[in-house]
């Protein structure tokens, strides 16, 4: 992971908007110190990772985008939010992308002691997840692990896991149950939970090795998605053809309006 860390330079912090979504110019380093401050002092902070399905969950939803505006940190998780921001005049913009970002925290975990916890995936995945990463990095203390029901909880089993997960003692909960549902919910439990909530998507299939990942060239390309819509082609076809057209004509017409912060 040291050539992701190194490939981003820290960055001031400014918050350009996308879409109407405040998207920061951040980098590993910043996620980081950052996340590490905050689960030293104890705070109920939440991170998500933006990319192109993200901000057009948001553009669809009043509701979701107030959601995300509420987050302690969006990082640009996908290059076409790169590509934003550089072309909003923020030209040392790089992406922090949630899985690579769960690589870097991790370590940071096992060297200063912080208490790690997971919430979401399946029970295979999560077991899988488990065992690399105590493999991966010895000592670390994995305090938390869960996969919850695939169907909404009621009020006393949500209840039941926060305490459970408070108990546990976990300043770093990374929360994989895909978007939109991971951002609401680290949202509707932020102050409920004394941690640091990072929404990670596919961090826990990739980590675990359930899915495979794209080569780094097509992440750089932008071309992750063609990736992905190969593997899983039923799940994934209909998401693409809806936001990714519509993606490339809002951000055209914001740009041409130069209708965000930061512009040029």
């Amino acid at each position: 992971m040291a050539a992701v860390q190194s490939a981003c330079r820290p960055q001031i912090i400014t918050l350009p908007n996308i879409l109407g979504v405040n998207v920061e110019v951040s980098s590993y380093d910043q996620v980081v110190q950052e996340c590490t401050a905050w689960a030293a002092a104890g705070e109920s902070r939440a991170v998500f990772f933006a990319n192109v399905h993200m901000l057009m969950e948001a553009h669809d939803s009043a509701t979701f985008k107030a959601t995300l505006m509420t987050a302690d940190k969006v990082n640009p998780d996908g290059m076409p939010l790169v590509w934003a921001l550089r072309a909003f005049g923020h030209r040392d913009a790089c992406r922090v992308y949630g899985p690579d970002a769960t690589e870097v925290l991790l370590p940071a975990a096992q060297k200063s002691g912080i208490p790690v916890g997971f919430y979401g995936g399946g029970e295979a995945t999560l077991a899988q997840l488990v065992s690399k990463t105590e493999k991966r990095y010895p000592g670390i203390q994995i305090v938390f692990a869960m996969s919850p029901p695939f169907r909404p909880l009621s009020d006393a089993e949500d209840m039941s896991i926060v305490q459970q997960i408070s108990d546990s003692g976990a300043r770093f909960l990374f929360v994989g149950l895909g978007c939109p549902k991971q951002e609401e919910w680290i949202i509707d439990h932020r102050g409920r939970i004394p941690a640091v909530m990072l929404g990670v998507g596919a961090a826990f299939d990739f980590l675990a090795g359930s899915k495979p990942q794209a080569p780094r060239w097509m992440m750089r390309s932008g071309l992750e998605w063609v990736f992905r819509l190969a593997c899983e082609p039923r799940r994934l076809w209909a998401r693409y053809l809806k936001h990714n057209p519509r993606f490339g004509a809002l951000f055209l017409w914001q740009w041409m309006t130069r209708a965000t912060p930061g512009a040029r």
